[in-house]
């Protein structure tokens, strides 16, 4: 489909790939700390980083020569969505807590606590499905998925 969130998706949307992304910012960068942490066949996880080192998403680097062994760390595309697993992860806070709480909290680089909240960087406001429109951008194109961004103005 021609629309970014159906691009996003195709990459991250998988239901392990945002768990192995979580994993590796929360700094697991080994094969083997991956399976263990996420309970994962290995053979499942080792598509999934193939797939998001395709897509530029991850590294894999050696770590060790003999033998070889990898480790596999966020490129800056990979960094790029933690802000938007963090997000995830506050909606999942809000409307589906697991038993006795939230699981992890979020602590910014100024000290304190924080739950993620998507804000307009012109105005500072807070950025809804009832404060933000979208409207047609230099690549819309006729094609599944855009009708509405993609019917003439």
């Amino acid at each position: 489909m021609h629309c970014s969130i159906a691009q996003a998706v195709g990459v991250v949307a998988e239901p392990w790939t945002p768990l192995i992304l979580r994993d590796l910012f929360l700094g697991l960068r080994r094969f083997d700390d991956l399976a263990e942490d996420l309970g994962i066949s290995r053979n499942l996880l080792t598509r999934r980083l193939e797939h998001l080192i395709a897509a530029g998403v991850v590294e894999k680097r050696p770590y060790q020569e003999r033998p070889v062994r990898h480790e596999y760390v966020l490129t800056d595309a990979g960094r790029d969505i933690v802000p938007a697993l963090m997000t995830l992860m506050a909606w999942g806070d809000r409307w589906s807590t697991p038993p006795g709480g939230p699981p992890a909290l979020l602590v910014h680089s100024c000290g304190e606590r924080f739950t993620p909240v998507v804000t307009c960087p012109h105005c500072g406001g807070e950025a809804t499905a009832d404060t933000v429109t979208a409207v047609r951008g230099p690549g819309a194109a006729q094609g599944p998925g855009t009708m509405l961004l993609s019917a003439p103005s």
